[in-house]
């Protein structure tokens, strides 16, 4: 997200349970400015309880059912690219694995061009 953040700015930050945690959330909010994060909650266990953390409570009050749904499209977009191109990245170098997720990205896109015409 750091990386990623410095590149781009973001307004909302979407995920699964994986990442509801609440270094994550603090990181995001409270560092890179992100406005709000909506992750699945992960109950850890602990039945019906609300959480005790700040901004996890904060999520749970304020979950935005809508907006996460709209997961679903990113998670489509991934699945396909690695159906199609393959999970594992072949180059060993750093730039060369920046190069090879362009050119992914790129033929990717252009094979979506080339379905719809």
């Amino acid at each position: 997200m750091t990386e990623a953040s410095a590149l781009v700015r973001f307004d909302r930050v979407l995920g699964d349970s994986a990442y509801d945690a609440e270094p994550f959330h603090a990181l995001c909010r409270d560092h890179l400015g992100i406005r709000s994060t909506v992750f699945a909650l992960n109950r850890r266990r602990s039945g019906r309880k609300w959480p005790t953390t700040r901004y996890r409570r904060q999520m749970k009050r304020r979950f935005h059912n809508r907006v996460y749904g709209q997961r679903w499209q990113v998670e489509s977009a991934f699945s396909q690219h690695k159906r199609r191109l393959g999970s594992a990245l072949r180059s060993r170098g750093e730039e060369a694995k920046q190069r090879e997720c362009l050119l992914r990205v790129l033929t990717h896109n252009l094979m979506l061009i080339r379905f719809a015409a």
